[in-house]
C-alpha cells in the first residue's frame, strides 16, 4: 500500500511519497500565477528532492497550470530584479533536479508558467492546455528560460512564432512539435503522470541520476562525462543485481 502525506504552503500543496512528490500550484485567485512566495516554496521543495532525489510531477489546480508571472509583482520589479534572475534561477535549479520532473498541464501555461513547463524533463496536457510566451505585449521579454529552453524543445521556427509573433499553442499543436509527449482528458492527466513516475522508478535511480546529469552537459563534456558515470556504475551494487537478475530470467 502506499503512503503519503500531504501538507498544504501558502501557494502550494505538496504530497509526499515514498518515491515521488506531486506538487500542485495553488493560487486559483490568480490563475496560480507565480509570484516571490510561490518561487521561494518552490525553492523549499528544491533543496528537498535534492537532498533525498525523487520524481516530481508538477502540476496546477483549478483547471489552470499556471497563466504566467504574478503582473503585478512585475510591474515593480527593476532593474536589479531583473538581474537577481528571480524566476530563471528557479527554474534552472528545477531542470537541474537528480531525478526526472514531469509537469502535468491543465489549461494555460503562458509566460512564467510556460517557462516553468519547459524546465520539465516531460510535459502531459489535457485537451485544454495552451502554451505560450506573451511577455513582449507587456513591454518585457520571456528571460527566464523560454529564448533557449523553447528552441531545444520545438525547434527555431516554432519558437520564434510563439517568442516573436504571439503564436499560442493548443494541446495537439503543442503534440505534433513534441512540446507534450501525450495529451489526456483532465481526469486523466494526474493518473498518466503517475503511470509515468511508475516507468520511470523501474530504473536504477543512480542510473537515472548520471543519465540526466549527462544529457545536460555541454557538449565539450563528452564523451568524457559518459565514461565517468559509467565507470561509476559499473562499481554499483545495483548495477550487478540488476544484471544477474536478467541473466537468471534468461536462464543464462
Amino acid at each position: 500500500m502506499t503512503t503519503s502525506s500531504t501538507r498544504t504552503l501558502t501557494t502550494l500543496r505538496v504530497e509526499e511519497r515514498p518515491d515521488r512528490w506531486v506538487v500542485t500550484l495553488d493560487r486559483p485567485e490568480v490563475r496560480n500565477a507565480i509570484d516571490r512566495a510561490m518561487v521561494d516554496e518552490l525553492h523549499e521543495v528544491c533543496a528537498a528532492l535534492e537532498a533525498v532525489p525523487k520524481v516530481l510531477i508538477l502540476t496546477g489546480a483549478n483547471g489552470t497550470f499556471a497563466a504566467g508571472a504574478d503582473i503585478a509583482q512585475l510591474r515593480e520589479r527593476r532593474r536589479e530584479d531583473a538581474l537577481a534572475g528571480i524566476n530563471s534561477s528557479l527554474f534552472a535549479r528545477i531542470q537541474g533536479l537528480p531525478l526526472p520532473v514531469v509537469a502535468a498541464v491543465d489549461g494555460y501555461a503562458l509566460g512564467g508558467g510556460a517557462e516553468l513547463a519547459y524546465a520539465a524533463d516531460f510535459r502531459l496536457a489535457t485537451p485544454r492546455a495552451r502554451f505560450g510566451n506573451p511577455e513582449g505585449g507587456l513591454g518585457i521579454m520571456a528571460a527566464a528560460g523560454a529564448t533557449w529552453r523553447l528552441k531545444e524543445l520545438v525547434g527555431e521556427p516554432v519558437a520564434k512564432e510563439i517568442l516573436l509573433a504571439g503564436r499560442v499553442l493548443d494541446a495537439d499543436e503543442a503534440l505534433a512539435v513534441r512540446l507534450v509527449t501525450a495529451v489526456h482528458e483532465p481526469d486523466e492527466l494526474l493518473p498518466a503522470a503517475h503511470a509515468l513516475a511508475d516507468r520511470i522508478g523501474r530504473s536504477d535511480a543512480l542510473a537515472l541520476r548520471l543519465t540526466k546529469a549527462a544529457f545536460h552537459a555541454p557538449a565539450a563534456a563528452h564523451p568524457l562525462i559518459d565514461e565517468v558515470a559509467q565507470a561509476v556504475l559499473f562499481e554499483s551494487e545495483a548495477k550487478f543485481e540488476r544484471m544477474t537478475a536478467f541473466l537468471e530470467r534468461k536462464g543464462r
